[in-house]
């Protein structure tokens, strides 16, 4: 990339990572100049919270706003209902209306960390596509809009190609879905005069089908930016662990257990997860991120502090750390563990050690907790735990238990009072 630009949004973009193609650099640059300039990104409502694969785009808004731009936040109330086929293998489970709302109202909790909404010129805004797609009358849409599409160049985008070239299906409904993100970003530019849409690599096809569209249909220039699709350095998918997706709602992943998962990342990553999802100065990114052998692990605690507190709050990243230390330099139970609470009746006959692990999110299932003892994985209150037939009762809860998997993960047991 040689292009210089002028604008702070777009040496943010490029100079932290997150800039993976742009339509037009210069046209968007010099929009960019005029100040306030309204841009986009869209989040389906597949889920009550978004998770770690999301941050990037969640990062980009607000340093939308920081550089002087108006974030909207376009919640898919109604494109939820189709499902995005993007390099998906198989079709999204459909949800219900009530699922599809219920979803939005978790998601929304997230953006009020990230971004500052109200009527100011840069303030951020929420829409739903909702509001503009169920009450799409059909065979107008298809004579006012879907006569602008080509379905062999459809055919042509590689989110589509790669799904037809492995010979999995895709259905009429998931085809569709692309020329409802289109129509979305022509009437975001309508309603709301937004210039720009961004999204991971994977949306570029249907980005530039709504740049198409709003220029046939509305005469006007828009622009699409696109941010890289992250792996970590092992190749792993950003969102994931071990254990599952990474909410970054506090109700579906405990900030101590969001802040373990920054805390571990692999070495190589850190420089460049420090410059993606914190605000440190690029020069401090650069030099954290260049320490090798244990002073690495110092700067793992920066990037687990400044990214949880983003998240979860300053004291949320206070207490993640210390109950950290309390757990791993002091040998400790740690009063911010994830906490599994078992009352007196279930303890009646005795619960199984299995099952307290699988029940404490240590294990997946009770094979995966029996092979975890049995690889020496599994540690009760800090000692090995051997005995898979261990039953657990009322009276070994007269204080709290620690339970380990691995080295990284624990939870805390104890009895309802």
């Amino acid at each position: 990339m040689t292009y210089q630009p002028k604008s702070e949004f777009l040496r943010v973009m490029m100079n932290r990572g997150f800039l993976a193609d742009c339509t037009d650099y210069q046209g968007l640059d010099d929009a960019l100049m005029a100040g306030a300039m309204p841009g986009y990104i869209g989040f389906d409502a597949t889920a009550k919270s978004l998770h770690v694969g999301s941050l990037i785009q969640i990062m980009m808004l607000r340093w939308l706003q920081k550089t002087g731009g108006k974030p909207i936040v376009l919640m898919g109330g109604g494109t939820t209902k189709v499902g995005d086929p993007s390099f998906r293998a198989d079709e999204r489970p459909l949800l219900t209306p009530a699922q599809i709302d219920a979803n939005i109202d978790g998601i929304k909790r997230v953006f009020t960390n990230y971004v500052q909404f109200g009527d100011d010129k840069t303030d951020a805004v929420m829409v739903n596509n909702a509001e503009w797609l169920d009450g799409l009358n059909y065979l107008e849409f298809l004579r006012d809009i879907g006569r602008h599409f080509s379905v062999n160049r459809m055919l042509s985008f590689e989110s589509v190609k790669s799904r037809l070239d492995r010979e999995q299906s895709l259905s009429f409904l998931e085809f569709n879905y692309m020329i409802l993100q289109a129509y979305d970003f022509m009437e975001l530019n309508r309603r709301y005069g937004c210039l720009l849409q961004m999204g991971g690599s994977d949306q570029w096809g249907n980005i530039v089908n709504g740049i198409d569209l709003t220029r046939r249909v509305l005469d006007t220039h828009v622009f699409g930016l696109t941010s890289p699709l992250l792996t970590t350095s092992d190749g792993k998918k950003m969102g994931k662990s071990a254990d599952g997706a990474v909410w970054l709602n506090a109700d579906m992943l405990s900030p101590y257990e969001f802040w373990q998962f920054w805390r571990n990342t692999t070495d190589a990553d850190v420089g460049r997860f420090l410059k993606l999802y914190t605000e440190l100065p690029l020069e401090e990114c650069d030099r954290l991120g260049a320490l090798a052998g244990s002073d690495i692990n110092a700067a793992k605690i920066i990037l687990a502090n400044e990214v949880t507190t983003l998240a979860h709050g300053r004291a949320a990243a206070e207490a993640a750390e210390a109950t950290a230390r309390e757990v791993f330099e002091n040998g400790g139970t740690g009063d911010d563990l994830p906490t599994l609470t078992l009352s007196a009746a279930e303890l009646a006959d005795g619960i199984s050690i299995v099952q307290v692990l699988t029940r404490a999110g240590l294990a997946k299932s009770g094979k995966d907790a029996k092979r975890l003892i049995a690889e020496n994985g599994a540690r009760l209150n800090d000692a090995p735990l051997t005995d898979a037939a261990l039953m657990i009762g009322a009276s070994d809860l007269a204080q709290p238990i620690k339970l380990s998997a691995g080295r990284k993960r624990h939870a805390l047991v104890v009895l309802a009072e």
